[in-house]
């Protein structure tokens, strides 16, 4: 999460109000999950189970698992967006490359907050060292997947808050929203066997890269105005 942040918001990390940002991000985390999105998706499961038979379901995996995707990526993107919105507006902020920087204080703290969240089933399950003599480099999969999930809701959050300061807001939403629908897509792709656990490694990877090299390009490519 610090290389990210310092990739992404130095030097405006130093701003003390930015780190309520980055606790706000990280607060809302277990409630988005826990309270809105589980829920959700809950609802959509029964409601699909009440139209189609499990064979039906399972056969068709790749469209039926679509209205419980999509909810994932609009529930967290819109959460973490709530503590950028609070301070671009306290502050009166309106400069596209200062909202990225508020954005991606945000996203890390929830990205940190899940990364946690994970690791501690990991851990809890019984993964050692003796894991990895085991099962190989395989064992490494959850770590290196939460680096590049870190990198992802940074980026995304960042994006989301570059659009809205330029007038964007619900357009960078829906965008972002659909990009981490989109990696969340991986999961689906390996239980219907398109995916394998190395591909889905390299899936989550490849689309997190993608977005953080966005933003980075968007934060630090040569301003046509006054810098901030």
């Amino acid at each position: 999460g610090a290389l990210w942040l310092a990739a992404l918001a130095a030097p405006r990390w130093k701003e003390p109000w930015l780190w309520a940002v980055f606790i706000g991000g990280a607060a809302l985390f277990a409630p988005s999950i826990a309270w809105i999105q589980v829920p959700l998706q809950t609802w959509t499961g029964k409601g699909i189970d009440a139209l189609f038979s499990q064979e039906g379901i399972q056969h068709y995996i790749l469209l039926m698992a679509i209205p419980s995707v999509l909810l994932s990526g609009l529930v967290q993107e819109a959460a973490k967006l709530l503590p950028p919105l609070l301070y671009l507006w306290r502050r009166h902020v309106a400069k596209p490359k200062a909202g990225l920087c508020v954005g991606a204080m945000a996203g890390v703290g929830f990205g940190v907050l899940e990364c946690q969240w994970v690791l501690n089933m990991i851990f809890t399950s019984g993964w050692s060292w003796q894991t990895v003599n085991l099962m190989g480099y395989q064992a490494l999969f959850g770590f290196w997947e939460r680096f590049f999930s870190v990198a992802f809701h940074t980026a995304s959050t960042a994006l989301a808050t570059y659009g809205l300061t330029r007038g964007k807001g619900w357009q960078s939403y829906l965008l972002v929203a659909f990009l981490h629908s989109l990696l969340n897509y991986g999961i689906v792709l390996m239980h219907a066997g398109l995916l394998g656990s190395i591909q889905l490694e390299v899936y989550v990877a490849v689309g997190a890269t993608a977005v953080m090299a966005i933003a980075l390009w968007l934060r630090w490519r040569p301003a046509t105005r006054p810098a901030i």
